[in-house]
């Protein structure tokens, strides 16, 4: 448990350090302490009373120094818990701002918010409240075993093989929850998932709130969560029961040891010395049982945190995509790919297969193709959302493993089917792509995209705030102003899928209007089922099962009357268009 806390706290870690080292010495010196306890004992039964006063004041002095030390440990451990809640999480946060965009999925993205919340908070209350008292009674109980060997060593030998029993016991407690205890935060992170998008989505829910249809996914959510509950608390009392039980059979083994020393001792001369280790070595068992109890008690909600870390471990582990020593600047606004292959996870299937092509600079190419073709994972390797298994993909001449991240950032712009807005106004979110545009240039990007009608009806105009997420604004206004935050940055590529799929007919038409008038100023890769954006490319791809099966202009696909002609046929079927006769005209 002590690694991954030590990887979360980085630079941090010497904090942890001297807490440990206290904590440590705290746990020795109340071992001593106690074992003072033993020539007071002997004194007061050999009727010494001055030798047991001298004894006690030290056991009350060591009570003294135990207490301010107990005080300084707290503080140790708040500091650590501070340092937890405040640098690990900006530290998860710096991790995760340089992990590809790939790794964003609904899961991930849930289990990040688990962990910084909930999880964060379980780990900070370790040093404080669960560390110390853990152990101290790992410590302790190795200077009361060292008092028992002096005592009676049988005694001793059974405490000092008592604690790898233990041990094991622990061990094995843990394991069995371990998977009941990863269920439950998994669980648990997708109910507040469900919760979120539940508030989120309220516009749609009640549009189709049929027979309770807009509670059931997080009704769901929250069942599964209830039953991973029970389930992890009924495993969670069998495990401090059972860890009690072995500390219950190791004190009872060491009383069995106690009464036959007190029958063999019946059996010869009783003597004085005889009775007052006996009744000492009583004393020390007692106390040898307590702190093994304290860890016993606190061994779940170790388990439990140590899922947490566990969790946070798991997001550290997540490597970054490398970054060049020497990054080299892209030389114009060309794509290529050569031979790339591409599976989401190692021993997964490939969604790519062997794809090789190149985008000129300044043309508009139409990616088309049946939902889970590959068009979406293509356009993400170009923007390097992650990395392809095989094969290498180029912006402008350059591979985008030799580009820094900003680099190519600064090469690529994109629109997104589901674009998120920002907290703030019309005018912050689309100036998100261009931090020093003036006003002019933002509202020229949002007449580009289509907000002119929207601008003029609303009294504030781009000062309009959008909400949360742009909830006071429907899904194409929503898209409307991530279109104008692509068009803003003005980089040499424009990457768009599905861009116009939340609009109506007119603003479909001025975002067409908007592509056309790129053309030959930006490298346009679209991913598109709109005819009228489809026929203005330059060049079609059709992808199939992650191949590119055909390629060339609108016309020489139509007249090889293949799969972009089979496509033509269904979306005339759907929208009433029609193909002009002669082969290699345009589309009417």
């Amino acid at each position: 448990m002590l690694k991954p806390l030590v990887q979360l706290l980085g630079d941090d870690v010497p904090v942890l350090h001297r807490y440990v080292w206290m904590a440590v010495f705290y746990g020795l010196l109340s071992g001593l302490t106690l074992t003072t306890l033993v020539p007071v004992l002997g004194h007061l039964l050999a009727g010494d009373r001055r030798g047991a006063a001298l004894w006690l004041l030290l056991t009350l002095a060591g009570m003294a120094v135990c207490w301010a030390c107990r005080r300084r440990v707290e503080r140790a451990g708040v500091a650590v818990a501070v340092a937890i809640l405040q640098g690990a999480r900006q530290r998860i946060g710096d991790h995760v701002a340089r992990l590809p965009l790939g790794w964003f999925t609904a899961q991930n993205t849930g289990q990040l918010g688990h962990v910084i919340t909930q999880g964060m908070m379980a780990v900070a209350q370790l040093p404080a409240h669960v560390f110390t008292p853990v152990i101290t009674g790992a410590v302790t109980p190795l200077v009361i075993v060292v008092a028992l060997f002096a005592v009676h060593w049988p005694l001793g030998l059974i405490a000092l093989l008592g604690l790898p029993v233990l041990a094991v016991a622990l061990l094995l407690s843990a394991r069995l929850g371990q998977r009941t205890d990863r269920a439950f935060h998994r669980h648990f992170a997708d109910a507040s998932q469900r919760m979120v998008e539940f508030a989120q989505a309220q516009s749609v829910l009640r549009a189709f709130n049929g027979e309770g249809g807009g509670t059931q996914l997080l009704e769901q959510a929250i069942e599964r969560q209830r039953k991973s509950g029970l389930r992890l608390i009924y495993q969670s009392s069998l495990s401090v029961v059972l860890n009690a039980w072995v500390v219950q059979v190791i004190f009872a083994a060491l009383l069995i040891a106690a009464a036959l020393w007190l029958n063999g001792l019946l059996g010869s001369t009783l003597d004085n010395a005889g009775v007052i280790a006996l009744i000492v070595a009583l004393l020390l068992s007692s106390r040898y049982i307590e702190p093994l109890l304290d860890v016993a008690s606190y061994a779940e909600i170790l388990r439990s945190a140590g899922g947490q870390l566990d969790a946070v471990q798991a997001i550290l582990a997540v490597r970054p995509l490398p970054e060049p020593e020497q990054p080299l600047p892209p030389r114009d606004g060309s794509i290529e790919l050569r031979n790339v292959s591409m599976a989401y996870a190692p021993g997964q299937p490939d969604v790519l297969h062997d794809v090789s092509l190149r985008i000129e600079p300044g043309s508009m190419t139409a990616l088309v193709g049946a939902s889970g073709s590959g068009k979406t994972t293509l356009v993400r390797l170009i923007a390097r959302f992650f990395d392809a298994r095989e094969g290498s993909v180029l912006v402008g001449g350059v591979d985008v493993r030799h580009m820094s991240g900003s680099q190519l950032a600064g090469q690529i712009s994109q629109i997104f089917q589901d674009s998120y807005l920002f907290q703030g106004s019309i005018a912050d979110n689309i100036r998100i792509g261009k931090p020093a545009a003036s006003a002019a240039e933002i509202l020229a990007a949002g007449e580009q995209a289509g907000l002119g009608e929207l601008l003029g009806r609303l009294p504030q105009g781009l000062d309009t705030p959008v909400g949360e997420g742009g909830a006071r604004l429907s899904g194409g206004e929503r898209q409307r102003i991530a279109i104008a935050r692509a068009l803003i940055k003005d980089a040499a590529i424009l990457l768009v899928d599905e861009a116009t799929a939340a609009l109506d007919a007119e603003n479909q038409q001025v975002i067409t209007q908007t592509l056309a008038r790129l053309r030959g100023q930006r490298t346009l890769v679209v991913i598109a089922h709109q005819l009228s954006t489809v026929s203005m490319a330059d060049r079609i791809l059709v992808l199939d099962n992650g191949r590119v099966i055909e390629q060339g202009t609108p016309a020489a696909l139509l007249c090889a009357k293949g799969r972009y002609a089979q496509f033509l046929q269904q979306r005339q079927a759907a929208k009433g268009w029609r193909v002009a006769p002669a082969c290699g005209s345009e589309l009417q």
